[in-house]
């Protein structure tokens, strides 16, 4: 849940990008802290993993607006792709105010795809939040992949609840700022209804 700061005058808002493994979460979040203006950008922090993928979950504050007068301040998250990390995806999703989830868009990772989308909605409801009422985004990541199944294929196994659904190329950015201005009006949009 946001939180506010009075005396600085800003809304904190937790995003999470959550996925499968090697579905291109990180390759988001390192391209919007590649080309986020400086000024508007705090340190990318990772923690080592005992796997070859050693970021863990990054963390960005990036400044997107105000709401009634007050700044919002939006902290961006991964989790880690692997289930054996179940208890740090959990942990990461507490507070949470939106979710990008980051699916993979080639034939042979819909397995994994809809498996990590099951956990998100279990590790959500434990949390005690309503997956049909937090914001959340589909991001259709490699689409520029030979394997990457139609879009329409991939919506009608992957969107739940008529979300927005994104297009991208994580690695070259592509849909890539789309996805995170989706989620952030999303959840601005839940800001100014309370």
């Amino acid at each position: 849940m946001s939180f506010i700061n009075f005396a600085a005058r800003e809304i904190n808002c937790k995003l999470v990008y959550y996925g499968p493994g090697l579905g291109g979460k990180t390759a988001n979040l390192q391209w919007i802290y590649d080309n986020a203006n400086p000024n508007q950008k705090g340190k990318m922090i990772s923690l080592a993993t005992e796997t070859d993928r050693t970021l863990f979950f990054d963390f960005l504050p990036l400044d997107l607006g105000t709401v009634r007068g007050f700044k919002t301040r939006f902290h961006l998250y991964t989790v880690p792709g692997q289930v054996f990390y179940d208890a740090s995806r959990k942990l990461i999703l507490k507070g949470v105010d939106g979710v990008v989830f980051v699916a993979d868009s080639q034939e042979e990772r819909m397995d994994a795809n809809l498996e990590t989308l099951e956990n998100l909605q279990d590790n959500l409801k434990d949390h005690g939040f309503d997956f049909q009422t937090i914001p959340y985004v589909l991001q259709l990541n490699k689409r520029d992949l030979p394997s990457a199944l139609p879009v329409e294929d991939l919506k009608k196994e992957l969107q739940l609840k008529n979300e927005p659904t994104v297009e991208a190329v994580a690695i070259t950015g592509s849909g890539i700022f789309e996805t995170l201005k989706a989620v952030a009006q999303l959840v601005l949009a839940e800001l100014k209804k309370g």
